[in-house]
């Protein structure tokens, strides 16, 4: 017959995360309490706070850290089952012993981590100082923060959990950009990642169209998914998505026509010991199809440093460079295949106003030769004369990214109804990143623009 003393351990282990002990019984529960309150406020079923393991990611859904909410719900699970297994064990061997406390000394040490990182997460969520991790952190004095901003009136959220409906994140236009046989066809139904063997959405219903010579600028705020947007785009992630150029499907014929794009990102990938023309040879023939002698090559590197700049340049080393030379330099080896769609990501990161100008400049004499050049800045506002169109992506309540609006410039102004690019990523960005929170309200605009 199992001992009480057993059961009683049993289901404290399950429901408290510890075997029985007075002293931390009571701080436990209302602990539990205060939690039940904090998933209301966000808009989560506070008898999840009640569920072991899964109130861990609950709350990381609540604190916008499902990664660690998840990450811990599964180190719990497991370091539950390791100490359950060890009262059942009534003679235990000298190795599983040794076993058990190496278990059980990782998984404590992993548990620490991301319990700090979780509740990070809520203190965040709740607009309070990061010195209240102090208190969280503590077993016998976790319950009061969760206490307060559970029943205080004056603690409320940022923002709501992803159990929350919204429209805008619900609605899907269901209508496709035309393929045209020139410029630039996008039609992403969705992106996704799979973490926890669940699917997360990174990107949805983002359709458009981009003409031949034009310059596009992608806006969005941190974790819009402009990144991932690219990568779809270029095909190094491949979405569920038609992306074609010049009629031809990039995803199908994606061998055949890598060497047709571009893409410089932020941080260049140049040895310094090498001097601007070996490393633009360098990039020939890798860049250039086989069928290139080496006298043709030579010749595209001698095409290339005249087009940026470079020819003065030709044999000093690449760590001599200045930054705005080392810029040229980066965009220079991927221009060396002379490719109709041209990505950048922050080329003009780490430049003054008057090199990233010149910059600009340049790249809008690229795309008047029939390119297409999409960029993300930071800074857009001290070169959006250059520009054509504007890609503007906004995180719905969902934190899927979404498509808040592609157009001209001018139009992009009428509709956002600010001047500057700058205040247009404010006004999508969420409140607790310190925009405006107006995402879903333009997706939802946008949308009605394109059906009209």
């Amino acid at each position: 017959m199992i001992p009480w003393e057993t059961i009683l351990n049993t289901a404290c282990y399950i429901v408290l995360d510890m075997p029985w002990n007075p002293l931390l019984a009571a701080p436990s529960v209302l602990f539990l309490i205060g939690l039940w309150k904090v998933f209301e406020k966000c808009g989560v079923k506070g008898w999840n706070a009640l569920i072991p393991v899964y109130r861990y990611y609950k709350l990381g859904v609540c604190s916008n850290r499902e990664y660690e909410g998840r990450t811990m719900a599964f180190l719990d699970a497991a370091f539950i089952l390791l100490n359950l297994i060890v009262m059942y064990v009534s003679e235990p061997s000298e190795t599983f012993v040794y076993f058990y406390l190496f278990a059980n000394v990782l998984l404590w040490l992993n548990m620490f981590v991301f319990r700090i990182r979780l509740f990070l997460g809520t203190i965040e969520l709740f607009g309070r100082k990061k010195i209240w991790i102090l208190v969280l952190m503590t077993t016998y004095l976790s319950f009061i923060p969760m206490l307060l901003w559970g029943f205080g009136k004056k603690y409320q959220p940022l923002w709501k959990a992803e159990e929350v409906e919204s429209e805008a994140a619900n609605y899907f236009s269901n209508s496709k950009a035309k393929v045209l046989d020139q410029g630039l066809t996008v039609n992403l139904e969705e992106r996704t990642a799979t973490e926890f063997f669940k699917k997360k959405y990174l990107l949805r219903d983002i359709h458009m169209y981009i003409q031949p010579g034009h310059m596009v600028l992608l806006l969005g705020g941190s974790g819009a998914g402009k990144t991932t947007f690219i990568n779809a785009v270029n095909g190094y992630e491949p979405a569920r998505a038609e992306v074609v150029m010049n009629g031809e499907n990039m995803y199908k014929n994606y061998k055949h026509m890598q060497y047709d794009i571009g893409f410089v990102p932020q941080q260049d990938l140049m040895r310094g010991s090498d001097d601007v023309y070996r490393t633009l040879m360098d990039a020939a023939a890798l860049r250039l199809p086989g069928s290139f002698s080496k006298a043709q090559r030579q010749a595209r590197v001698e095409e290339v440093l005249e087009i940026f700049g470079l020819t003065p340049v030709r044999h000093n080393l690449v760590s001599k460079l200045s930054g705005g030379q080392r810029k040229r330099l980066s965009i220079a080896m991927e221009f060396i295949s002379n490719p109709t769609l041209f990505i950048l990501d922050e080329p003009d990161s780490g430049l003054d106003g008057v090199m990233a100008r010149e910059l600009f400049v340049q790249l809008r004499s690229i795309a008047d030769q029939g390119k297409i050049i999409i960029v993300i800045t930071h800074t857009p506002d001290r070169v959006i004369d250059l520009f054509d169109d504007v890609i503007v992506l906004a995180k719905d309540a969902k934190r899927t990214g979404r498509l808040a609006w592609f157009g001209s410039i001018a139009d992009a102004r009428t509709f956002f109804g600010r001047d500057k690019m700058e205040e247009i990523v404010k006004a999508v960005n969420r409140q607790e990143e310190g925009g405006e929170g107006l995402a879903d309200e333009y997706i939802l605009k946008f949308a009605e623009v394109q059906h009209a």
